[in-house]
């Protein structure tokens, strides 16, 4: 029997039926072990008391969403003595923020030179350093408001999969360090002693990064957020947002919210209906599987000073431990039906490719999450009206940009000043044919996979 935990269903097959139970939550069972739902939902230590939003709130500034942007926003905007109203149309988390990796980046995937050139000299030299300044301030919350989100500054590896893939890592490197990043280029030996991997031909280690558990890291913003002033609502979906007479009014099932501004932080989990301009975004969807928690003695071998890692194929591969010791793999993928099973199914010959000696581990846990990304790979500031912005489009680097763009938006909506934010606003944003894009990069994924497996384990 199998089950798939998602954002979107609980779905389970036996050889002979499919029966959907919920919306909103799944699992997959897998070599007959039951898993349970999304690791980080497992593991999270950090606990957030809200209500549902009933009747009507003023706020000076209003958010939509409640991942990494906007709690951050939050946070930042109610200890400058704002009064800030977040709804939340889940739980503080349930979208990519509380799904994703947990890689603590300082950039964005593409390199240096590349955001320079789309950007122009002056504006990706401010993308770039305030990213790049990202991690720190990440860290900076987690300590200060004493987030217990598991935070490993390690930094991270990204592992040349090929003789490409390690000539791509030599190009990054001689742009970050010509920029003064702490970066090392690391040899195949070197890669396999920091990795307990021998399937790399290289790495680049970037000492300003590091690991979190990213759904603890997201309800401990909001519950700096709260204790600073903020009034969270979960549970309080957005049902239209209207300008009129100098504020926007808010409204959800049960309650209504009048703000001078308005931020909206919902990436790619965005519902339509909102009566704004859309926010357009490529999705993308990222599973991850976790094996129970493996013995000190394995863990002495791999991954032994618990940098996060991924790797430079086309459809990467990221892997990581958290805190038990659980390794955890993931790749590009949508874990639902039978290209579900070959990802999953992938996901198992994977692990024992790149550590032979789990090849008999189990994998307890399995989920996926949904990635908003934009062609160019940059993320957007959006003008949607008078003192209202959307963020969106980090491509899959949403921790540090997230927690960055948060702020930045908060200082920028209370100030009525644009200077600080990290990239220029724009009018409108466009991504044509996204359903197309969305099946082609799931097809390729599921075909890439299945001839991996064709080929070689992993």
């Amino acid at each position: 029997m199998w089950e798939i935990a998602s954002d979107q269903a609980r779905i389970a097959c036996n050889p002979t039926q499919w029966v959907i139970f919920s919306p909103y939550q799944a699992v997959i069972t897998m070599q007959k072990h039951r898993t349970r739902r999304n690791l980080w939902q497992s593991t999270c230590q950090e606990t957030l008391q809200t209500t549902t939003l009933q009747g009507e709130q003023q706020a000076d500034l209003a958010i939509i969403g409640g991942g990494f942007t906007g709690c951050s926003a939050a946070l930042h905007a109610a200890a400058q003595g704002a009064r800030v109203v977040l709804l939340e149309g889940e739980t503080v988390g349930h979208g990519g923020s509380g799904r994703n990796v947990g890689l603590v980046n300082a950039g964005l995937w593409l390199p240096p030179d590349a955001i320079t050139a789309a950007l122009g000299p002056e504006a990706g030299a401010r993308l770039i350093g305030q990213l790049g300044q990202a991690p720190a301030r990440v860290f900076e919350l987690i300590e200060q408001y004493r987030i217990a989100c598991e935070p490993v500054r390690a930094g991270t590896l990204h592992c040349a999969h090929s003789a490409s893939g390690f000539a791509e890592l030599q190009q990054r490197h001689a742009q970050l360090v010509r920029l003064g990043a702490p970066v090392t280029l690391l040899d195949a030996q070197a890669t396999a002693r920091r990795t307990g991997s021998r399937a790399f031909q290289g790495a680049l280690h970037d000492a300003r990064a590091g690991t979190i558990q990213p759904l603890a890291y997201a309800r401990g913003l909001a519950r700096a957020a709260q204790a600073a002033g903020a009034h969270l609502h979960e549970h309080s979906a957005l049902v239209s947002a209207r300008h009129h007479q100098g504020r926007w009014t808010l409204q959800t099932a049960a309650g209504q919210v009048q703000a001078e501004r308005l931020l909206l932080a919902t990436n790619a989990y965005r519902s339509a209906g909102f009566e704004l301009p859309p926010t357009a975004v490529i999705p993308v969807f990222y599973f991850q599987m976790a094996t129970r928690p493996l013995p000190a003695a394995v863990l002495e071998r791999i991954l032994p000073g618990r940098e996060g890692c991924w790797d430079t194929a086309m459809v990467m591969t990221s892997f990581r431990t958290d805190r038990d010791g659980r390794l955890i793999v993931g790749a590009m993928g949508r874990l639902e039906g039978l290209r579900g099973r070959l990802h999953a199914d992938w996901g198992r010959r994977k692990l024992a490719a790149l550590f032979p000696q789990l090849a008999s581990e189990p994998l307890e846990h399995a989920w996926y999450g949904r990635i908003g990304m934009t062609s160019d790979h940059i993320p957007r500031i959006l003008t949607l009206g008078p003192n209202a912005y959307a963020s969106f489009g980090y491509s899959g680097r949403g921790i540090g940009p997230g927690t960055l763009f948060g702020r930045a938006l908060a200082s920028a909506l209370l100030a009525g000043d644009e200077s600080g934010l990290p990239i220029a606003p724009v009018a409108a944003h466009h991504e044509p044919f996204t359903g197309l894009r969305e099946a082609y990069y799931e097809t390729g994924a599921a075909l890439i996979h299945a001839l991996a497996l064709r080929r070689r384990p992993g």
